[in-house]
C-alpha cells in the first residue's frame, strides 16, 4: 500500500513539482493549497506524514501543526521555510515539527527527509503512541476512539467534539485563537459556524463538569483556553 502525504504549499509552482514528483516515486499525494479545514481532511485521508509549509493563506503552518498534533501526536510533520534563523526552527519544533527544509531545497533532499520520518514514525515507540490516552485533568481523553473516559465512566463523542477538544488538549493553558479553531475544524469563520462552535465548546464544558480543576475559559474577542490546575 503506497504511503499518504498530505502536502499543503500555497506557490502553485512548486507545488505542482513537488506533488509530481512524489506522486512519480511511488507515494499517495494529497495537495492543499492552504490549511483551511485541514482536520477534515487528515480524519478523511489519514496520511502517513505531512509536509507542511509554514507561511500559508488563512493560517499558519505553526498553528496547523499544534492542531493536528492534537488529533494525531505520533504524526511525523516536516516543515518547508524560507525562515532560517534559530529562533524560528526552535518554534518549529517546539509546535510539533519533526524536521525543518529550508527553501529552496532539492527534491532529493525532500524525498530522503521523507522516507527517514517514515521509518522514524513506523518504529514500536511511535507506533504503541498512536493508542495513548491524553490526561485531562482526571479524565482520560482517547482522540483515536471518541471517547472520554473517567472513574469508569465513558463518554462517546463526536467526531466534531474530538477535533475541537484534541486542539484545545494540545494547547493546554494556551489561547487558542476562535478564528485559528474554526480555519482549521470548519474551513471557514462564518456567523453560522461561529454558532455551531459555541455549540460544541458548551458540550465539551458539560461533558468536563465533573472535573472542577478543568475549565474551558472563553477569552472575550480572542477565543479559549482549557485551563487544568
Amino acid at each position: 500500500m503506497r504511503k499518504r502525504i498530505l502536502y499543503i504549499e500555497d506557490e502553485e509552482f512548486l507545488g505542482r513539482i513537488v506533488s509530481d514528483t512524489l506522486e512519480k516515486e511511488g507515494y499517495d499525494v494529497s495537495w492543499l493549497r492552504d490549511g483551511s479545514g485541514v482536520i477534515n481532511t487528515l480524519t478523511e485521508y489519514s496520511p502517513d506524514i505531512c509536509v507542511v509549509d509554514i507561511m500559508l493563506p488563512n493560517i499558519d503552518g505553526y498553528t496547523l501543526s499544534k492542531n493536528i498534533k492534537g488529533i494525531y501526536p505520533w504524526m511525523p510533520i516536516i516543515f518547508l521555510t524560507a525562515k532560517s534563523e534559530t529562533k524560528d526552527v526552535l518554534k518549529g519544533f517546539n509546535s510539533g515539527g519533526t524536521d525543518y527544509i529550508k527553501k529552496p531545497f532539492s527534491l532529493e533532499e525532500l524525498l530522503a527527509r521523507i522516507e527517514n520520518q517514515l521509518k522514524l514514525a513506523n518504529g514500536e515507540e511511535n507506533i504503541e503512541s498512536r493508542e495513548s490516552e491524553v490526561k485531562i485533568g482526571r479524565f482520560n481523553f482517547y482522540p483515536r476512539r471518541y471517547e472520554l473516559e473517567a472513574g469508569g465512566n465513558i463518554v462517546k463523542l463526536s467526531n466534531r467534539d474530538t477535533e475541537i477538544l484534541s486542539i484545545l488538549a494540545a494547547n493546554k493553558n494556551k489561547v487558542v485563537e476562535r478564528r485559528d479553531l474554526l480555519m482549521t475544524v470548519w474551513g471557514d469563520d462564518s456567523f453560522f459556524n461561529s454558532r455551531n462552535l459555541d455549540v460544541y465548546i458548551r458540550k465539551l464544558r458539560k461533558y468536563l463538569c465533573g472535573d472542577p480543576s478543568v475549565q474551558i475559559k472563553t477569552l472575550k474577542g480572542r477565543g479559549y483556553t482549557l485551563l487544568e490546575e
